[in-house]
């Protein structure tokens, strides 16, 4: 079981790096999404430190996006205004230990890797 679960780790690795940074993007969309699952989850079954640690990851993986903003373009404050609310509701979510409010910031992160894949279409079908 371990040579598959390090081959799996390998292929992921090997995923990252060869990655675009429109693909690394997405991938950190796709984190947020997953860690907040889990976290919901774990509200569910009352493991309070598991939904702590899988908020703190979708957080940590906001505030990276959020950093890496570039300000000279207009969108990119639609983009920090859209990444406060999935931290608000982050936040909220985690102190509360409220699923709705974690569900709220997966229809955040859900809306803005939808548009991301979008975007990523029509940057394809440009070039």
């Amino acid at each position: 079981m371990a040579i598959i679960g390090n081959t799996y780790a390998q292929y992921q690795n090997s995923k990252v790096l060869t990655a675009s940074p429109a693909e690394l993007t997405l991938m950190l969309y796709e984190g947020i999404i997953k860690f907040t699952n889990i976290a919901i989850v774990a509200i569910q079954e009352k493991d309070y430190q598991k939904a702590n640690t899988n908020i703190i990851k979708a957080e940590r993986i906001v505030d990276h996006l959020n950093g890496t903003l570039n300000h000279k373009y207009p969108v990119a404050q639609d983009f920090e205004n859209i990444y406060k609310c999935i931290m608000q509701a982050l936040i909220q979510g985690n102190v509360k230990k409220d699923s709705a409010e974690l569900e709220r910031a997966l229809e955040y992160s859900r809306m803005i890797r939808d548009t991301w894949k979008e975007i990523m279409k029509q940057t394809e079908k440009e070039s």
